[in-house]
């Protein structure tokens, strides 16, 4: 198998490749740090996503961020020897929400590694550390030095150098780290956040640099798995939120061609309590929809989210944050910057929402 024929298959196959079609359920077990921040080859397929909110120092403007690695396991070349074997693909995207702007401004990079260690492979234009946060692809990277993480990206137009620190313990999702995501066992992750992360740095929009300030913030997720939606789902709904009170929000749905919930979850934390929701504890209900003239696809750009924590109402910083990573994880979607009003009609928080799906059916 060549480049080009593994590069076509990674992006024929959405965001992952390889695996087996029959997979075994995940079992629960105690996630260990830092290994755990580190690639899991072994999984079908992996990523860490970077969101967050940013004040500048130059005036009123604002930007929301994303900056997402993703690994998948390419099968058929696993028991190659060749050190030119892509036994790993690593994609990435990162986008910078221009708030101000009114405009999403968007890149994307892909690269094949052949599994090894940073630094061990002198062919490879992209590696995953199994030790700690490691990732680089070419100029691309996201690490944690000291338990700092720092993501640097440099795009056609944007470019950005963040560093995101800790002030809360890492917030196991589902049970203990164990996430359901379908009506059978096997659809499921290993699954963790970093929520309320204090973003320091810089960003640079068509040549105009600005220094973030106090009340920047970001989360951080890490999700892998080997089988990950039901054969029904389509798509998912899924919205991580720094709550201006220090808590954190998570809330996502898998949904059918029809709309209607597979599978649905989430948590709610404060201070130190942790609350998981069960399922049918979810309920996503579409209140404005915003429709893309590139995909034609039409998007619910807020939305009543009803969870065990409160009411929320969640509504899109921008409409248009529409997403064509076509040129890496084969998928259009939305990803983008939103602000979240509680049951009182109260600012309580800003994250992201995501969701896909929409344009076509995604594939994992």
């Amino acid at each position: 198998m060549n480049r080009r024929s593994v590069l076509s298959a990674g992006l024929g196959a959405s965001l992952c490749l390889g695996g087996s079609p029959s997979a075994k359920a995940l079992e629960r077990k105690q996630l260990e740090f830092p290994r755990d921040h580190g690639a899991h080859p072994d999984f079908r397929t992996e990523w860490w996503y970077v969101t967050g909110y940013a004040n500048v120092a130059d005036g009123p403007a604002a930007f929301g961020f994303q900056v997402t690695f993703f690994r998948s396991r390419v099968a058929q070349t696993q028991g190659m020897q060749s050190g030119f074997a892509a036994k790993q693909l690593i994609f990435a995207h990162a986008a910078l929400t221009d708030v101000q702007g009114r405009k999403l401004w968007h890149d994307q990079r892909i690269a094949r590694s052949s599994g090894d260690e940073p630094g061990q492979n002198a062919v490879d234009m992209a590696s995953a550390s199994t030790h700690d946060t490691a990732l680089r692809l070419r100029d691309w990277s996201l690490q944690r030095n000291k338990g700092v993480v720092e993501a640097k990206v440099r795009g056609a137009d944007f470019s950005l150098a963040l560093t995101l620190s800790p002030r809360q313990p890492v917030l196991l999702q589902g049970d203990q780290g164990l996430s359901r995501k379908g009506p059978e066992p096997q659809q499921s992750s290993y699954y963790y956040s970093q929520p309320q992360l204090q973003a320091h740095g810089e960003l640079v929009l068509q040549g105009k640099r600005h220094t973030l300030t106090a009340g920047s913030s970001a989360w951080l997720d890490h999700e892998w798995s080997q089988e990950l939606m039901h054969p029904l789902a389509v798509g998912w709904d899924w919205i991580g939120i720094n709550l201006l009170d220090g808590s954190a929000l998570t809330a996502f749905r898998l949904r059918d061609k029809a709309g209607n919930a597979l599978w649905d979850g989430g948590s709610f934390r404060t201070g130190e309590k942790l609350f998981a929701f069960r399922r049918g504890e979810v309920l996503f209900k579409p209140l404005r929809v915003w429709k893309s003239p590139l995909s034609q696809a039409s998007y619910p750009v807020e939305w009543i989210v009803r969870t065990p924590a409160d009411f929320y109402t969640v509504r899109a910083v921008v409409d248009n944050q529409e997403l064509d990573s076509r040129a890496s994880t084969g998928a259009i979607y939305w990803e983008g910057l939103c602000e979240v009003w509680d049951s009182n009609n109260r600012l309580v928080g800003r994250g992201y929402l995501e969701m896909t799906g929409y344009a076509a059916p995604m594939r994992l």
